[in-house]
């Protein structure tokens, strides 16, 4: 709790939490730095959830939809190391043959609960959906709808 008692806490107006992604916090300088060595005018984009040093060495930053189409718009036969979620990158480097796309992290070390989002874990919920059975349903109270809806809305605004 941060060094907080439970009074502290229900007495907060707002608690800040370090939150993090534990792929993204993965990706240190010296990784830009050697892609940089090795791809001389290479391109390297990152998350926005990396370490700030590392955001700051970046050619672009953005999110999922950024950077895949940052992917995209890069000119043909080019070298992008990118800074997010190996299977990502690897499908961005699939889908684009004219270019070379590498993660930056030599380690590579994936997202578990990304890892979860496949096609045979989709077809298990819409298989109950059919059958009338919801699974995974998350429920909380109202006024935490209320502000997660709101929160949801906004950045729908922004895209």
């Amino acid at each position: 709790m941060g060094g907080l008692d439970d009074a502290d806490v229900k007495d907060a107006t707002l608690l800040l939490w370090k939150g993090h992604c534990s792929v993204h916090q993965r990706f240190r300088p010296e990784h830009v730095d050697a892609f940089r060595a090795e791809h001389p005018g290479g391109l390297v984009f990152i998350h926005p959830e990396c370490a700030h040093e590392v955001v700051a060495m970046a050619d672009e930053v953005g999110s999922t939809d950024f950077i895949i189409r940052a992917v995209d718009e890069a000119p043909s036969g080019s070298v992008v190391g990118v800074g997010t979620e190996i299977h990502l990158v690897k499908r961005l480097d699939d889908e684009h043959p004219d270019k070379t796309v590498v993660s930056l992290d030599p380690l590579v070390c994936p997202c578990s609960t990304m890892f979860r989002i496949d096609a045979a874990h989709l077809c298990w919920v819409l298989e109950h959906l059919v059958e009338g059975d919801v699974v995974n349903r998350i429920s909380v109270d109202d006024d935490t709808a209320h502000w997660a809806r709101l929160a949801l809305e906004r950045m729908l605004e922004i895209t």
